[in-house]
């Protein structure tokens, strides 16, 4: 890591006087605390293109995606869009606002801001649990007329039950609370947030039933009249059979695509982190949400979990030749060998806190992803990474190779990770959603919040900020 540090602040590029971030009075909110930080790294970072894309993605969620923020009666509420479309995404929203909790306790705004989008986040998950989007009120935009068990509400933008996004609601409180200590913003709705945690809670356990046990009356279904085949589910709205073992189904991938096979074993390591993680609230003595009961049910559960990833997702790949994590199973031998770009990832597994970078399963599946075995690894003249089904072979995403550099001790790799980033945003300064491997002026999603907050947070880390 010293070599990284030390290419950080003294390496030189050439690159065109471009900046992208717009102008204070268009920017949706502003942060002292995170101007400060932008401001010292840029004036210590020594290659151009780095600084500007820093100054440019670290700020962007904040720049302009902050569709709403307001106080009333002393409890924030804040809508955070995606980026370029107008809804909020569970997982989207978390992950675009992780980079700045280290500095909210600098600053109150930021820090009610940040306390808005737990308090909506777990006012949507009242709403419906198995919900991955939502609209700002009761609009009916979105995917109305999508065919689903519970059925589609106006306040519902998509509907396709994502694990990872249910359990990126517990992550938020957690980062949070772990940051800033503060405890009060779980009860300012009175017992709000804990119904919330309950309902996930209960939610990720009644999903582990297989489709049998489920019989005639499962608890969500889904079908979209769509050419896209991953875009619906089959088995009449089910999605692929799945036997109790342990890990809870989850029909749609962070990627919104559907899951081959119903247990995706990234959200059910980041499930296993985060219900331990809610549960060290949920122990803290005399508060008003304190329950103990349900911090032990949290543990018990991500203890379940844990035993069936070891059980069923470690396997021996036959083409390969070792014991890695699969990506996904069914419970009854079935296994998926491959990763998506999206997180929670299998490359994304230390970064989740799921496992050590040095745990050997992990470095041999890393091994594994990071080739030609791992069917959504493409390599080109413009760049190597992982992309996935969502927009199709060829194209990679940046958050791979964003998630590549935080998940590797290798100076060489981590510089390499950087030259790629630094050469692939098509003169934006911006982080796409993906881009063609060959060419990366062919990309999708110039506006893509997630990608951008990420780049910020490697380059934080990396600099040790």
């Amino acid at each position: 890591m010293f070599l990284v540090l030390i290419f950080l602040w003294l390496a030189c590029s050439d690159m065109p006087g471009v900046l992208g971030r717009i102008p204070p009075s268009q920017r949706k909110f502003s942060s002292p605390a995170i101007e400060a930080v932008i401001s010292t790294m840029t004036s210590r970072l020594k290659d151009p293109s780095l600084a500007h894309l820093f100054e440019n993605c670290f700020p962007n969620c904040l720049d302009t995606t902050v569709a709403s923020y307001k106080v009333d009666n002393n409890v924030p509420d804040t809508f955070v869009i995606t980026g370029d479309i107008d809804a909020t995404w569970l997982r989207d929203t978390t992950n675009q606002v992780l980079p700045y909790l280290p500095y909210a306790q600098q600053d109150p705004k930021l820090k009610s801001m940040l306390c808005g989008i737990i308090i909506r986040q777990s006012n949507d998950v009242l709403h419906d649990p198995f919900a991955n989007a939502f609209n700002f009120g009761d609009s009916g935009a979105g995917h109305p007329d999508d065919q689903r068990k519970p059925k589609m509400t106006p306040h519902v933008f998509e509907g396709k039950y994502e694990l990872d996004s249910l359990v990126a609601v517990l992550k938020l409180s957690y980062g949070y609370y772990n940051w800033t200590r503060d405890t009060s913003c779980f009860a300012l709705e009175g017992t709000k947030w804990l119904e919330s945690v309950k309902l996930i809670i209960s939610t990720v356990s009644r999903m582990q039933a297989g489709t049998k046990e489920d019989g005639a009356s499962p608890p969500y279904l889904f079908q979209r009249t769509t050419q896209v085949a991953t875009d619906t589910l089959g088995l009449q709205g089910r999605g692929v059979a799945a036997r109790r073992c342990g890990l809870s189904k989850c029909m749609f991938r962070p990627s919104d695509d559907s899951t081959s096979l119903p247990f995706l074993i990234p959200a059910n390591a980041m499930t296993a982190v985060e219900l331990e993680h809610v549960a060290e609230i949920l122990e803290i003595p005399g508060l008003p949400f304190s329950d103990p009961e349900t911090a032990k049910e949290a543990r018990s559960l991500a203890g379940t979990i844990r035993a069936a990833i070891k059980r069923y997702a470690v396997l021996e790949n036959s083409v390969f030749g070792k014991k890695i994590y699969a990506y996904e199973v069914d419970g009854s031998g079935g296994a998926v060998f491959m990763d998506d770009a999206n997180i929670p990832s299998l490359l994304a597994l230390p970064y989740l806190g799921y496992t050590t970078k040095t745990d050997p399963v992990y470095q041999h599946t890393r091994e594994f992803l990071l080739s030609d075995l791992n069917p959504f690894f493409f390599s080109g003249t413009a760049a190597e990474g992982i992309g996935g089904p969502h927009e199709g072979e060829f194209y990679i995403w940046p958050m791979s190779i964003l998630m590549r550099a935080l998940t590797s001790d290798d100076d060489k790799e981590i510089l390499n990770c950087l030259e790629m980033l630094k050469s692939t945003h098509a003169g934006t300064f911006f982080m796409h959603e993906s881009f063609f491997m060959d060419d990366a002026s062919k990309f999708t999603r110039p506006w893509f919040a997630w990608a951008n907050s990420l780049f910020g947070e490697l380059l934080l880390y990396l600099c040790n900020v």
